[in-house]
């Protein structure tokens, strides 16, 4: 609900940086659906989820803001009752289908690190993304729409004034509060253990895999296992390879013996040994890459706790005491920061991922990608 006690100057001001950041999240969405469009190597699984959240955000920039500043500057609407209710159903729509869609993306991610066997093998699966996202969309629409449609066809009479746009149920405590739970308390629990079992999953891993699994195999018990394997990529033939050791003045239990007191020629004639250093380097890479997922999944999820928590908390509390207890202008200060959230996270997708940031730098310079990748060539 607008407040009119602002100067002019004020005024233009907050209107000033209304409609920025209504432009920032609309051109940072963009940016990335674009990139999406056209660039293949971002058409992974999981950045499908990534795309719907820029949609989801995407539309709160083209729609939900703009429609909100003069209300929000001047405490009147006068755009009528049907655009009103068409404008609640969009916003609580988009915004719940924004938290939905980091709970999917966290827990994909979840799934990546701590399943990554049974993750992969479900790569080829193409409808099962699209089916979450439609879900999302679904569960979204259920939580809040219809009550904004058909609140006060129940109740038999509407609480909102002609000149005013929220939803009937906004001093509704009870109501608030259950749809608080499902929409933010229960998403944060989520995305909270999703991150916790990913950092644990990398703690463990870091402690027993990649410090035990990966040391290099000792020379000792590889070379009696292995001592009568040729060189890998010898160019003799066996029978060569026979005729040399035959024609030595030692016997052959002498000869083997020389192999395991021998750690080089012992470790040379192991297949073994490549293979072993390739796991340990694919180990290690699965391993730096899971950290940057955390990394990136935290600094996502933080955004959204720290722009949904101030809303969601002041919401309930407005509601049980019937919105005589928060300030308007606070209560619109928190209204803004969750809608900062979907300016943010265009953002995070770059400072986070690598194949985004490429993406992002082929659209905004051609020139220069074209060229640094010419000369990289070279």
């Amino acid at each position: 609900i607008g407040d009119t006690s602002f100067s002019l100057g004020v005024l233009v001001l907050l209107a000033f940086l209304m409609v920025l950041l209504a432009l920032v999240t609309i051109l940072g969405n963009i940016l990335v659906i674009l990139a999406f469009i056209m660039d293949r190597n971002l058409r992974h699984r999981s950045n499908y989820f990534f795309l719907n959240l820029a949609i989801s955000d995407f539309a709160v920039g083209v729609f939900c803001m703009p429609l909100y500043i003069p209300y929000s500057l001047t405490g009147k609407w006068y755009l009528g009752k049907g655009v009103c209710k068409l404008w609640l159903v969009m916003d609580y729509l988009l915004c719940t289908a924004s938290v939905f869609n980091i709970v999917l993306i966290s827990y994909d991610r979840f799934l990546s690190v701590t399943k990554a066997v049974s993750y992969r093998a479900q790569q080829g699966i193409t409808s099962n993304p699209v089916v979450k996202m439609v879900a999302i969309w679904v569960f979204a629409f259920l939580l809040y729409c219809p009550a904004i449609l058909f609140w006060e066809h129940v109740a038999g009479h509407s609480v909102v004034a002609a000149d005013q746009c929220y939803a009937e149920f906004l001093n509704n405590w009870y109501f608030l509060l259950c749809a608080s739970t499902l929409e933010f308390f229960v998403p944060l629990l989520l995305v909270a253990y999703f991150n916790m079992q990913i950092f644990h999953d990398i703690q463990r891993r870091q402690r027993h895999g990649s410090t035990q699994d990966c040391q290099p195999p000792r020379s000792s018990s590889l070379s009696w296992r292995f001592c009568f394997l040729p060189r890998p990529g010898a160019s003799s033939p066996p029978s060569e390879a026979e005729d040399s050791v035959s024609s030595s003045p030692r016997p052959k239990k002498e000869s083997l013996i020389t192999e395991k007191l021998s750690p080089s020629r012992g470790n040379s004639v192991t297949p073994e040994n490549d293979f072993s250093v390739s796991f340990c380097s694919r180990t290690g890479s699965k391993l730096q890459q899971d950290k940057k997922i955390a990394k990136s999944l935290a600094i996502i999820v933080c955004a959204f706790a720290i722009c949904w928590a101030p809303y969601t908390l002041l919401m309930i509390i407005r509601g049980a005491c019937q919105g005589t207890c928060v300030h308007n202008s606070l209560y619109e200060i928190t209204f803004w920061l969750l809608w900062l959230n979907s300016s943010l996270n265009p953002f995070l997708y770059p400072l986070c991922h690598v194949k985004f940031r490429m993406a992002f730098m082929k659209i905004l310079c051609p020139k220069k990608f074209a060229h640094g990748r010419i000369t990289s060539s070279h």
